[in-house]
């Protein structure tokens, strides 16, 4: 019967209530005061007044209860799914007609945009085949290539430039990763006419790079090449020009008359020779281009693997160090030994690739003879040394108590392997520089997992997203950590993380300095960031990673949408923004980071449409919300 009314006659109702409380007051008030033998006596006037004070007050209190339930709270509510975009959930019903119309707009709305999205795949999709067939070219393309804005900010990158300068990323200066006085020189060519030139360069870690920057549109196009002529000429090359013309001069001395046949034959065999060897070390240097990159699963191709291997991309050739680890591990099998490859991650930009297995040991000797033969039938001219030479590593017999281990030093890439093997945003150009707003910010998204929730325990596992103006990047990272002490199993139970699966993994120091290269000076968002943002800042002093960034919590931007009153947890939180979180995810430090990467960008459209647009409004208005939780800013 109540639901039937509508929202004005509920309003009556309520103040129709409130009078007739009133009058129930006074009517006691004055009962009181009927009953009491002496008009003048002071008790009946004090009890008839205490009477109608605390009634009164009840009855206000009551209707403002009633009010802040059914009116205010609804409302609060109703406005911030409007400004969400989300369907408003059952408690508008308590706003009589004004529920279901704003539930019928919205609904409206979502089959508008779902029908919109809709005709944009559709128009999208023929374009996609194009667009993964450039991808996959950019990916494999050789060289390193890197584009840029006008004002100098990154705006594509492939895999190969990743591997020369690592920490790469979108709407980041180019020029923080090359030393800048060549690639200055090269663009004061470019602006004097000439639509690309070619320079050395060096990068900030001191490598020396071949590159050719090019005019385009709306920036420039770097194309990198590692810089190799530098490098010593292949051994054995050298020898044989060496014994070519060591045989060739004492054949010119003896040339004081008529040539003898015998002679002339030696002399133009020794010359073919000459040319031939010539030729080969040219090809050599010519074609010794830098390892292409290669994913863990690639090069361990058809190995039996130890469990709980985290992805890696590596900087190599995938089809020579996948013919070269199946070559040594078919010999280990021959010897009746059972090798299972192993990855042990280093501090210094490598990782170890292990073929371990219970038994003895293997000798020196007998690695350095398989490494002498071809591993790859294909290339028979390629020996084991080669590969293990052109990849800049080598490979030893190292024991282990009762295991034999070959351990080969690999370099790694500071990102894991991702979908694609290019990263862009052309938009960003058109964009242009990044204002103040909220929409504008390159942030970082990040979660942490760790042993508990006292500021003593420790992170077992840290994840980040890379947001630039408005948009997920594609850039990514993901780390376990190893806490150097156990994890609980109450902890356990909540993320699934054992102490077996972070006894290889980096420790403290590693982790969070590689996770501040991955930040930069990059807002950091979390959700109820004073817990994450207390553990990087509480291990400042141990790791040297300070994370002095701006601070952005999803808590908080949920408050100023839905006000304080709602629940702001993950799950209550992508619950009204209609984001699903797989149970698998939960409480992983991915799965919550790319949650809460989705509940933000939700958030900042909502935030915008209620004016607050720039990160200084957004730290105003959390001032508001200090008794809710604490702004990270602040600590």
């Amino acid at each position: 019967m109540i639901r039937a009314l509508s929202l004005r006659l509920r309003i009556l109702a309520l103040f129709a209530g409130l009078a007739l409380c009133l009058l129930i007051i006074a009517g006691l008030a004055l009962a009181v005061l009927a009953r009491a033998d002496d008009p003048t006596d002071p008790d009946p006037l004090i009890q008839a007044a205490m009477i109608a004070g605390f009634g009164i007050t009840a009855a206000v209190t009551g209707l403002w209860l009633l009010f802040d339930l059914h009116l205010a709270r609804p409302l609060e509510r109703l406005a911030g799914a409007l400004r969400t975009g989300s369907v408003p959930d059952a408690t508008a019903r308590h706003l009589g007609d004004l529920g279901p119309a704003a539930h019928d707009a919205a609904a409206a709305r979502a089959s508008a945009d779902q029908a919109l999205q809709q005709a944009i795949a559709d128009h999208a999709a023929e374009q996609q085949s194009e667009k993964s067939s450039l991808e996959a070219i950019l990916a494999d393309f050789g060289a390193g290539a890197v584009m840029t804005d006008a004002a100098g900010r990154v705006v594509f990158y492939n895999a190969s430039a990743a591997g020369f300068l690592p920490g790469l990323a979108l709407d980041r200066p180019l020029a923080g990763h090359l030393q800048t006085g060549a690639l200055d020189a090269a663009q004061m060519r470019l602006r004097a006419g000439a639509p690309a030139t070619d320079l050395t360069c060096l990068t900030t870690q001191g490598q020396r790079l071949s590159c050719r920057l090019r005019r385009m549109p709306d920036g420039l196009l770097l194309i990198l090449r590692d810089r190799h002529v530098d490098r010593p000429a292949p051994r054995d090359t050298l020898e044989a020009l060496r014994r070519h013309a060591a045989t060739l001069v004492p054949m010119l001395d003896a040339l004081d008359g008529p040539i003898p046949p015998a002679l002339a034959q030696a002399i133009r065999s020794e010359g073919q020779g000459l040319a031939r060897t010539t030729r080969a070390l040219s090809q050599i240097l010519a074609s010794d281009a830098p390892p292409s990159t290669a994913t863990l699963t690639e090069i361990a191709a058809g190995l039996p693997l130890a469990p709980n291997l985290p992805p890696a991309l590596f900087q190599a050739d995938a089809a020579q160090m996948n013919a070269l680890l199946c070559m040594l591990h078919a010999r280990l099998l021959d010897r009746g030994l059972t090798p299972q490859l192993d990855l042990h991650p280093d501090h210094d930009g490598q990782a170890r690739l292990v073929l371990r297995w219970a038994g003895d040991p293997l000798a020196m000797d007998m690695l350095e003879a398989w490494l002498a033969i071809p591993p790859d039938p294909s290339h028979p001219d390629l020996t084991g040394h080669e590969i293990l030479a052109r990849h800049g590593t080598g490979i030893w017999s190292d024991p282990a108590g009762d295991q034999g281990r070959l351990i080969m030093p690999l370099t790694i890439l500071d990102r894991t392997a991702q979908d694609s093997g290019v990263t862009y945003d052309f938009a960003l150009a058109a964009r242009g520089a990044a204002s103040g707003r909220l929409v504008d910010l390159t942030c970082v998204v990040f979660d942490t997992e760790t042993t508990g929730l006292s500021d003593s325990d420790a992170i077992v596992q840290i994840a980040g997203l890379r947001l630039a103006r408005g948009r997920l990047t594609g850039e990514r990272f993901e780390t376990l950590v190893n806490p150097g002490r156990p994890i609980p199993p109450s902890s356990t139970a909540i993320h699934g993380i054992t102490d077996a699966m972070v006894a290889q993994a980096p420790d403290l120091t590693a982790a969070l300095r590689a996770f501040r290269h991955f930040c930069g000076d990059d807002v950091l968002v979390a959700h109820n960031a004073p817990f994450d943002m207390g553990f990087l800042r509480r291990a400042a002093r141990q790791t040297g990673a300070h994370f002095d960034n701006r601070v952005l919590d999803t808590v908080l931007l949920s408050a100023m949408v839905w006000g304080q009153s709602e629940d702001h947890s993950l799950d209550a939180l992508t619950a009204r923004l209609g984001i699903t979180i797989p149970p698998q995810d939960r409480h992983t430090a991915m799965g919550d980071t790319a949650a809460t990467a989705k509940a933000f960008l939700k958030l900042v459209q909502a935030l915008q449409a209620k004016g607050i647009v720039t990160f200084q409004d957004a730290q105003q208005q959390a001032r508001r919300h200090r008794r809710l939780i604490a702004d990270a800013n602040s600590a």
